[in-house]
């Protein structure tokens, strides 16, 4: 399914969202983006992770994922929709460039104006070694 622009957001437009993310297209993560998104990560000097706000901020954060994750994949996705806030549970798993695997349960929470997502707020477990 493709992300499509409506005032509605659906589980669908969710799980089309969670396959660009698998297949690492930026243009599509950003097509489902507000102008004025933000993103905040999962680790950080802030409460929030660190903050990534507006278009380019927010493609340079995800583009900073796939450089660091270069298989990164978000698997097992359950999604929920609710009016404006959405949930994505997920088991994302990558491995760095200097061979570190991970594999960790997370979701993003989200916000949603429009029929766009104004604001990604990511989470996952804080496995030890």
């Amino acid at each position: 399914m493709a992300i499509t622009a409506t005032n509605e957001v659906s589980v669908g437009f969710l799980e089309a969202f969670g396959d660009a993310w698998n297949r690492h297209d930026v243009d599509a993560i950003m097509a489902a983006m507000a102008d004025d998104c933000v993103f905040d990560i999962t680790a950080g000097p802030e409460a929030c992770g660190k903050r990534y706000q507006g278009r380019e901020r927010v493609r340079q954060a995800v583009e900073r994922v796939f450089s660091i994750w270069p298989d990164a994949h978000f698997g097992h996705a359950r999604h929920f929709v609710c009016g404006e806030r959405g949930v994505s549970e997920w088991v994302f798993t990558g491995t760095r460039a200097d061979g570190t695997r991970m594999e960790v349960n997370g979701c993003d929470v989200f916000t949603f104006r429009h029929g766009k997502i104004v604001h990604k707020d990511s989470y996952f477990k804080n496995r030890s070694a």
